[in-house]
């Protein structure tokens, strides 16, 4: 049997935070940092954080979804953010950080919704859930130094993480395995 790739492109907040959990899942065959979902062609990660561009900070992943379905990549996405949090993710503010699932067909945009819908019905979170749900864009890699940065720099990584609240806030809404 053949083995098909697919795209999913999620932004969560810091990109960096967004690629170890998804990065070493049987079935997926690559987690690139990047920016998406703005009008700069080839942005900066200086031009981004600047609001001025358009681009949210995410991830693309190419995955197996014989391996790997979708739905799986889904519930671990919302395992790694507040989707309550409309202004951002944890210290990181504006919209560059806000999180984002974009979809790059029709059956994705159909299990994001229905994903986001049981999220919000199954009471975990006090707020509403602020998590958008776009059509996927032109995704442009970050550049190289943010690549698997949690590999790269993994003290400062892990600080980072502990510092922003990111960690404590996955536990507490998910359990003690999760957050690490």
């Amino acid at each position: 049997m053949e083995s098909h790739l697919e795209l999913a492109t999620f932004a969560g907040g810091c990109f960096w935070c967004m690629v170890k959990p998804f990065d070493e899942q049987p079935g997926i065959e690559r987690v690139v940092s990047g920016y998406t979902g703005g009008h700069v062609e080839n942005p900066t990660y200086k031009q981004v954080c600047s609001e001025t561009t358009g681009h949210y900070e995410a991830v693309q992943i190419t995955f197996n979804p014989d391996v790997f379905p979708y739905e799986k990549l889904l519930e671990l996405y919302w395992q790694q953010i507040d989707p309550t949090d409309p202004g951002g993710q944890f210290y990181d503010r504006g919209t560059s950080y806000q999180t984002v699932i974009f979809y790059h067909n029709e059956e994705q945009k159909r299990l994001a919704e229905a994903s986001k819908s049981e999220l919000e019905r199954s009471g975990r979170f006090a707020k509403p859930i602020a998590t958008k749900i776009f059509p996927a864009k032109e995704f442009y890699p970050a550049e190289e130094y943010h690549q698997h940065y949690y590999k790269k720099n993994e003290l400062h990584y892990q600080g980072y993480r502990i510092g922003s609240g990111r960690d404590a806030f996955i536990r507490k809404h998910w359990g003690e395995e999760y957050g690490k």
